[in-house]
């Protein structure tokens, strides 16, 4: 928690409310992060069917993407990020492409069969996307600021929201 969901030195206020929430958490194969099926890609395994992290897998998102670009209704979106998010970044340690080229897993098969997955660029690209095809959206970056900016700069997080809620 302090080594990745926001950027040291912070510390919250309530750090040990926070810790207690996260040991909530219900871990296995039906919960989070979910299972896993054998795979003769690397890293040799692929998404089986339950938990969060599988189902943001290509094997079951299908047209979504290409259905969210396309809605005929398009509500302005706001993707607020920290400057220094450890998790959904362009270099994720929470990404076996990152892991790989970086060495800490083993047998990478290099760039071409297993980029490192540029989150953020990603997620701007989808984003501009929708507004080619009509939508809007606003990018808001803070700085000095990790994977929760709703906690770590409260107020400047609220200052962006509060115009969305206006």
């Amino acid at each position: 928690m302090n080594g990745f969901y926001w950027k040291p030195p912070f510390v919250p206020a309530r750090e040990e409310d926070l810790l207690s929430s996260l040991m909530t958490e219900k871990i296995g194969e039906q919960k989070y992060p979910g299972d896993f099926v054998p795979s003769g890609n690397w890293p040799n395994v692929a998404p089986g069917k339950f938990g969060p992290i599988n189902a943001l897998s290509p094997k079951y998102v299908g047209d979504s993407v290409k259905n969210f670009v396309g809605a005929a209704s398009k509500p302005f979106i706001l993707w607020v990020r920290g400057d220094s998010d450890m998790i959904v970044s362009d270099n994720s340690f929470f990404d076996f492409g990152t892991l790989g080229k970086l060495g800490y897993v083993p047998g990478w098969p290099g760039e071409e069969v297993y980029p490192p997955q540029p989150m953020v660029g990603q997620t701007r690209s989808l984003l501009e996307k929708y507004t080619a095809q009509g939508g809007s959206f606003e990018e808001v970056v803070i700085a000095d600021t990790g994977h929760t900016p709703y906690v770590e700069k409260p107020e400047e997080f609220m200052a962006a929201f509060g115009k969305v809620l206006k």
